[in-house]
């Protein structure tokens, strides 16, 4: 798999990626090792240059930076509770497949979280400018339509449990997501505390 094709592709023409992604033997490490470690990397990366060297201006205050040590602290933890959310994300999908007559098992659900991510991690860009990373949100609900358009080939959804599944699936990402990033201001704010 090469990384820049795949991303082009599942964003520019999902429709003719996702049979694609679906019949490609792979396994978890693979996943990771090729796609997921290194676009999952943009955020963490991004929103540590972005809040250490950037930065927020906040009124009255002018401008914060988060401490190189807290942004280490955030990025590594980040980073590393974004690969546990996204195997954790997948490992629920795929539980929840038999309730909408799907299958697949672990790899193509891991399949269908990282591949539908891709829009939010591509995006995870725009955090290098502070204020414009909420404009990341907006690639989550690209991400799920990707998710739509994925569910029946990946995980052999039938047309009738698309949108439900689809649903669910991205409350379990949205869910997981938020408890992760939760976690993760915990430690940041832990380590501004020692530091």
């Amino acid at each position: 798999m090469n990384l820049q094709s795949r991303v082009t592709n599942i964003l520019t023409k999902p429709q003719q990626e996702w049979p694609v992604i679906a019949s490609e033997s792979t396994d978890v490490a693979a996943l990771y090792k090729e796609y997921i470690i290194p676009l999952s990397a943009i955020p963490a990366v991004c929103g540590f240059l972005g809040m250490t060297m950037v930065g927020v201006t906040v009124p009255f205050m002018g401008r914060i930076r988060t401490p190189i040590v807290s942004g280490i602290t955030g990025l590594v933890i980040g980073f590393v509770l974004s690969l546990l959310g996204t195997y954790l994300a997948a490992f629920i999908i795929d539980k929840l497949a038999p309730s909408f007559q799907s299958s697949g098992g672990i790899v193509q659900a891991l399949k269908m979280v990282a591949f539908a991510s891709t829009p939010s991690w591509v995006a995870g860009v725009l955090q290098l400018v502070p204020m414009l990373g909420a404009l990341a949100l907006l690639a989550g609900l690209y991400g799920i339509y990707l998710c739509y358009l994925g569910l029946p080939t990946v995980m052999k959804t039938p047309r009738d449990k698309i949108i439900p599944y689809m649903v669910v699936s991205a409350i379990v990402i949205i869910v997981i997501s938020f408890v992760m990033a939760s976690i993760s201001g915990l430690f940041i704010g832990g380590s501004r505390l020692m530091s």
